[in-house]
């Protein structure tokens, strides 16, 4: 923290805290600090905001480690406030840095019984399943939890990851198309839907993979990952035992492919250039071996020429 916190006022502790609130800043260590060395022996000078800076505290000792601080900030709204299944959370959260999991699992479980709308123990619970490694258990709660709110966003990346630990390709391919119908124009949904594709393998994710890529190209231009994706898509397909139109277009697009990162590749390295010479090293040669081993991936796909 660049103040002095030893010389700062109750009020103005209390004013910083509230400005990182607004601005969702978490600042954990400073928070500890405000509270250690100022708000502790003044909770009574809050008045309404007391019980806001006393979770903001829990929060913060929670990710600091101190168990001890969080406990003490957990009793006194709990007893303030003992049937609040917002304080119930954090006694989960409590139990959860303890490596209590069964035991803020049982709590979580309480407060969906007492609240089925409630989204945030849900989110809670699958993130302990995660931790203790129950994966699968895991994907079968966030499953549940989609069907009630399908439009979190965070639910469903978090999904494709699950799936995607467990090889579940095809479902995790579901869960970047159900992002796309809420970001139909984000280039990186595109770009992962399309790394997911090409994974699976086979002439007809390949095709889909390349006109993921497009599309993802087409939204960023800077995109290099999309770009050599689409590149090596195009090897795969002028490979491949499709028409000889299709093969044609893959060498085309390949071709265009291959100059778009090289342009982008080389006035990226032109810049490296200059600051690895003042280090005495270059980093030229690796780039430009690394575009001509681009070059001859898929058996050596020619991407100048046109082929029948």
């Amino acid at each position: 923290m660049s103040c002095n916190v030893e010389d700062m006022s109750w009020s103005d502790a209390r004013n910083l805290l509230r400005k990182w609130r607004d601005d969702n800043e978490r600042k954990s260590d400073d928070v500890m600090q405000l509270w250690d060395n100022v708000l502790s022996s003044k909770q009574s000078k809050l008045g309404n905001e007391r019980h806001l800076v006393l979770e903001q505290v829990i929060i913060a000792a929670l990710d600091c480690n101190r168990i001890e601080t969080a406990e003490h900030c957990v009793s006194i709204l709990s007893a303030e406030f003992p049937g609040s299944l917002r304080i119930q959370k954090y006694r989960s959260m409590l139990l959860e840095a303890l490596e209590r999991y069964d035991d803020a699992l049982d709590e979580l479980e309480q407060i969906i019984r007492k609240d089925e709308t409630n989204a945030a123990p849900r989110k809670r619970k699958v993130a302990i399943l995660k931790t203790q490694g129950r994966t699968n258990e895991a994907i079968k709660e966030l499953c549940d939890y989609m069907k009630i709110f399908m439009s979190d966003q965070e639910g469903w990346h978090e999904l494709c990851n699950l799936y995607l630990a467990e090889g579940e390709y095809a479902k995790a391919a579901f869960c970047m198309e159900e992002l796309l119908l809420h970001n139909p124009h984000s280039h990186l949904i595109h770009q992962r839907l399309a790394d997911i594709r090409y994974t699976m393998g086979g002439i007809e994710n390949i095709e889909m993979a390349k006109t993921h890529y497009c599309k993802a190209v087409k939204l960023n231009v800077n995109n290099l990952r999309a770009l050599y994706g689409l590149f090596l898509c195009c090897g795969h397909i002028s490979n491949s035992k499709a028409v000889v139109g299709k093969r044609k277009e893959a060498q085309k697009l390949a071709q265009w492919a291959m100059a778009q990162i090289q342009s982008r590749t080389h006035s990226a390295t032109k810049e490296d250039t200059k600051a690895a010479h003042k280090m005495g090293k270059s980093r030229t040669a690796g780039c430009d071996d690394e575009l001509q081993a681009l070059e001859q991936a898929f058996g050596g796909l020619e991407v100048g020429k046109s082929t029948n």
